[in-house]
């Protein structure tokens, strides 16, 4: 069994985003869903755990910054991740709504007291929660320090009488355990070996509630919008053992999207740097003549060539992409659709960037003098690759080392056999030509590490189709600023605006460090 005791906030910042306050009160009585319970000195250690709402575990909202042990006491800071769900919970704990602290610990040692409460004296912290009403009422907010004002601790509900148990108006609460699971939780505590660890939840009493379809409705509007009663009642509904008839119809957090990804695999495929924090262009020095050495006969002159250089401007491009919707829809839906709108455009950002700097690495590179098939054999793709690195080495004095290539060559690639036998797909010795699978767009192909994009542009002319590049990833560097998220009120429609947008460089610094196939 696991024992569930909420304890108090003193301070939440929403400048640093954290949540400071009392996880544990030693000798102090607290009521669980298995009774009372009593956590003796130093009967919980500190340790490093997540925080989650309302012990939810699939709903984390910050981990340990620190814990510290007092002399009655644990006190901990959780720093509060930059979430929609981190942002209301902060808000939540400023305001008073949601000022609790509870635990969740793994009981390794206990004793049971004559009036049936629980002693605890070892366990392991296993979680730490966020909650609307801890079984310790010394367990809340102390102390708020907001942006714009602090609010000052509730002295008047610091301490409470450790006999009183809270009930809420409508419930039923009585000397006996009524819930069968919390019955069962019980009698499993007081038989357990010494070599389990119990565990103890938080203090519960199941309230009589209206189920009728209005009142479901009604209240699955306010738990969307963070109602915590609401979201109970919702829950209660969904529990059809005592309820039959109203099943309401579950939606889940899960969002199903099958047409954007994070993947820029040309931009994986050559090196990046960090833009320079000025301007919308800058400038990189390239050598353009080399100074020379020369066999030199006895007492003449040495060889004597200037050395000279120039720079390579490099033009800064936005890219940036908005969406507008009514304040309404904003207000009154989940907070899902904020967060899945952010990622379907921080994915659209990726695409976009991907396949610009794709069409600078095709518009730059040696065309192959030789013509293969539209989807090359075994054996004319390995002349592609070996043409490929004599001319990139040639042009740049460097190696080609990846290999890029789209979705259909891809498929291709998988296909190719030497009398039967799967060429890029064996990890033989004996045939190790290259390790490609169709599970991954990245491999070895003929010596090359391999990159599959989505994102190819259209052909740039009739001899060369992008399909495939031989690229040495030194000759281009892909700059980039982080990306940055803009929301305006619309006034005049009552609308919100919302915007991501970054700033990106590519960089070629030898066009012929790509080498692309060219086409029957």
């Amino acid at each position: 069994m696991k024992i569930t005791t909420p304890m108090t906030i003193t301070a939440a910042d929403s400048t640093a985003r954290t949540i400071t306050g009392r996880i544990v009160a030693f000798e102090e009585v607290a009521n669980a869903s298995t009774g009372k319970v009593i956590f003796a000195k130093d009967s919980v250690a500190p340790a490093d755990v997540k925080l989650n709402l309302e012990h939810d575990r699939t709903r984390p909202i910050g981990k340990t910054l620190s814990m510290t042990v007092n002399e009655d006491s644990i006190d901990a800071t959780f720093k509060i991740a930059n979430t929609t769900a981190g942002s209301d919970a902060l808000e939540e704990a400023m305001s008073g709504l949601r000022d609790g602290f509870s635990i969740e610990l793994a009981v390794d040692e206990y004793t049971m007291e004559k009036d049936g409460s629980m002693r605890v004296l070892a366990g392991e912290l296993t979680g730490v929660a966020l909650v609307t009403e801890p079984a310790v009422r010394s367990a809340r907010v102390a102390e708020v320090a907001a942006t714009e004002a602090e609010e000052t601790p509730k002295d008047s509900e610091s301490t409470v009488d450790a006999e009183e148990t809270p009930t809420t108006e409508g419930d039923e609460v009585d000397n006996t355990v009524t819930n069968a699971d919390t019955v069962e939780t019980v009698e499993a505590a007081q038989s357990v070996t010494a070599n389990a660890k119990p565990a103890v939840g938080g203090w519960t009493s199941k309230p009589r509630l209206e189920f009728t379809s209005v009142k479901l409705l009604e209240n699955t509007i306010k738990a969307s919008l963070g109602n915590e009663d609401a979201r109970q009642y919702v829950l209660a509904a969904a529990d059809t053992t005592d309820n039959a008839g109203l099943i309401p119809t579950r939606q889940l957090t899960t969002v199903i999207n099958g047409l954007a990804n994070n993947t820029r695999s040309a931009i994986d495929a050559i090196s990046t740097g960090t833009l320079p924090d000025a301007g919308m262009s800058f400038e990189i020095p390239k050598i353009t003549t080399l100074p020379t050495v020369a066999e030199t006969a006895e007492a003449g002159g040495p060889s004597n060539t200037d050395q000279a250089s120039s720079y390579v401007t490099v033009s800064v491009k936005k890219y940036a992409g908005q969406q507008q919707f009514s304040v309404e829809l904003f207000d009154r839906s989940s907070p899902l659709f904020i967060q899945e709108l952010m990622n379907n455009m921080a994915a659209q950002y990726a695409a976009a960037t991907d396949k610009a700097v794709y069409t600078a690495l095709a518009s730059g590179a040696t065309a192959d003098s030789t013509s293969i098939t539209t989807y090359p054999t075994a054996s004319e793709l390995l002349g592609v690759v070996s043409r490929g690195a004599a001319s990139v080495y040639t042009n740049t004095q460097g190696f080609a080392r990846n290999i890029l290539m789209n979705t259909s060559q891809w498929a291709n690639l998988m296909t190719l056999n030497e009398s039967g036998r799967p060429i890029y797909m064996a990890a033989q010795p004996s045939n190790a030509g290259g390790v490609v699978r169709p599970d991954s767009i990245r491999g070895n192909v003929a010596g090359l590490d391999l990159f599959v994009s989505a994102n190819v542009p259209t052909a740039n002319n009739e001899d060369k189709d992008d399909s495939i590049l031989i690229i040495n990833p030194t000759a281009y560097t892909w700059y980039e600023s982080p990306t940055y998220q803009l929301r305006a009120d619309v006034i005049a429609s009552g609308e919100i605006l919302v915007a991501m947008y970054g700033y990106g460089a590519i960089a070629t610094k030898i066009g012929a460090g790509a080498f692309g196939v060219n086409k029957t």
